[in-house]
């Protein structure tokens, strides 16, 4: 009965672990077949499709030439779901996102098959938008032009810059719902052709970039020349202060300063007259103070929503003026976190033996960049300007390195940095740990687990058995 049990439990952890996978890709609203390879349903045969491992979508049993064939008509796959009853196969149709997963198909006859199917489903792709990026226009040299190639709510997908036929460069993400951004710098009179493509692993989007039409050189931003637009960066909860650069206001100097791209006027003065307007509901309650003296704006305790373009005007005696401030105001940044990757932990078919995989990585950042540095050498790094996304980078190391690596991120104004320690991260790692996935590892101690009940259960039955035996010889050699 043991030895029995044992065989049952073996041969369905390695069924179960031997899985033949299929990875199929779609595109929303498309029908997708997945296939049982038979030609013709025999009889006595037991054909079960299930989802995500538990749910049972689908179902044939043969029992005497007839078929019964059962499709699931409820929640998720309600009008989605068609079974061939001839070869057992089953077709989703306008297939939707929410169809992505694992579809198992479970074969029952002289043996039991299994054969499991990763379905991923890609929303339609986007043309990617090419805008002149105006944020750059006053770092950019005059004969510069700066764009923005970006798509929005993306998954899966890479987003590159050609020109003609070469990639000049990329970015992936893996990320749902999200703003995908990649620049470029070209010159105003450039005569190449430049595309933004955005693909995914089936299809792709692209959209050619028309400098004549984006490229011209701007003269004003708010009406007013490139070169009075000033950057100002600050950090998250500190103060700030726009200068008008005047010592003393005359008495009729009027002062304005509007915020935001509907020009939204919040302080003012004039006549030695300060008007503050609305501007409590925006920046806070006395958060905005405006100098009498100088005319000058302060934002205290400032936050990220503050972020955009200030413009002020300037009436007077002594000539009209406009300036802007584009104010970009940066959250503390987190410091990196290192951590071994243990989906790269090696095996006969992977990285050495001797190599210990890592990732740095942090979360809800902007404007960032994130590097791996060997000593004060740049190993590599990686930038973006999406909010709340996970950044990470891997880097891979020798476990018996003695050199100093340290992973970085940064923006304009500071940084944070975080030391690897190869000692504590870089331990190497069992064998079973390493070269098997976790299912495997698992299946590994249960069968020693089994093997260890099998062998006690052996042995107290052979104790039992030899004391049965004995009982009789004892009685006959007693007995008179």
């Amino acid at each position: 009965m043991w030895t029995y049990m044992f065989v049952v439990c073996v041969a369905v952890v390695f069924g179960v672990d031997g899985d033949e996978v299929t990875s199929v890709s779609v595109m929303e609203g498309d029908s997708v077949t997945l296939h049982t390879d038979i030609t013709q349903i025999q009889r006595d045969l037991h054909i079960i499709w299930s989802f995500d491992r538990t749910n049972l979508i689908a179902e044939i049993i043969t029992r005497d030439q007839m078929n019964s064939v059962i499709v699931s008509e409820d929640g998720l796959f309600r009008d989605h779901l068609q079974m061939n009853s001839q070869t057992g196969s089953l077709t989703i149709t306008n297939i939707t996102t929410e169809h992505n997963g694992v579809y198992k198909l479970t074969i029952i006859r002289d043996k039991i098959s299994y054969t499991s199917f990763t379905v991923i489903v890609y929303a339609p792709l986007p043309l990617p938008v090419i805008t002149h990026n105006s944020s750059s226009s006053s770092s950019s040299s005059s004969s510069n032009c700066s764009l923005l190639c970006s798509v929005l709510n993306m998954r899966d997908v890479s987003l590159s810059w050609y020109n003609g036929n070469s990639l000049l460069s990329s970015i992936s993400v893996s990320d749902l719902n999200i703003r995908l951004s990649l620049p470029l710098e070209v010159k105003y009179q450039n005569t190449n052709t430049y595309s933004c493509v955005v693909n995914n692993t089936i299809t792709n989007q692209t959209q050619h970039l028309n400098i004549t039409e984006l490229c011209q050189p701007c003269s004003s931003v708010f009406g007013v020349a490139r070169d009075e637009v000033k950057s100002v960066s600050v950090m998250e909860g500190e103060s700030v202060t726009l200068y008008t650069n005047f010592t003393e206001i005359q008495q009729r100097d009027h002062i304005l300063w509007m915020f935001g791209p509907q020009e939204t006027r919040i302080a003012e003065l004039y006549k030695q007259s300060i008007d503050m307007f609305d501007s409590n509901k925006t920046f806070g309650h006395k958060k905005l103070l405006l100098d009498s003296q100088s005319g000058s704006l302060t934002i205290k305790n400032i936050r990220t929503e503050h972020t955009g373009l200030y413009r002020l005007q300037i009436k007077s005696d002594r000539g009209n003026s406009d300036k802007i401030f584009n104010v970009t105001i940066y959250a503390p940044l987190p410091i990196p976190v290192i951590i071994r990757d243990s989906s790269q932990c090696p095996s006969s078919s992977s990285s050495s033996s001797l190599n210990c995989s890592l990732l740095c990585s942090v979360m809800n950042v902007r404007d960032v960049s994130l590097s791996w540095y060997k000593g004060n050498s740049l190993l590599s790094n990686i930038s973006v300007s999406d909010l709340y996304i996970r950044l990470f980078l891997p880097l891979e190391v020798d476990f018996q390195d003695n050199n100093t690596y340290s992973c970085v991120v940064n923006n304009t104004i500071t940084n944070q940095t975080q030391h690897l320690n190869i000692t504590h991260l870089c331990q190497p790692c069992s064998e079973c740990l390493c070269s098997c996935g976790f299912t495997e590892t698992v299946i590994r101690l249960v069968l020693s687990a089994l093997v260890g009940v099998a062998v006690v259960a052996i042995v107290i039955y052979d104790i039992r058995s030899r004391r049965v035996e004995q009982k009789p010889r004892s009685d006959i050699t007693l007995r008179p």
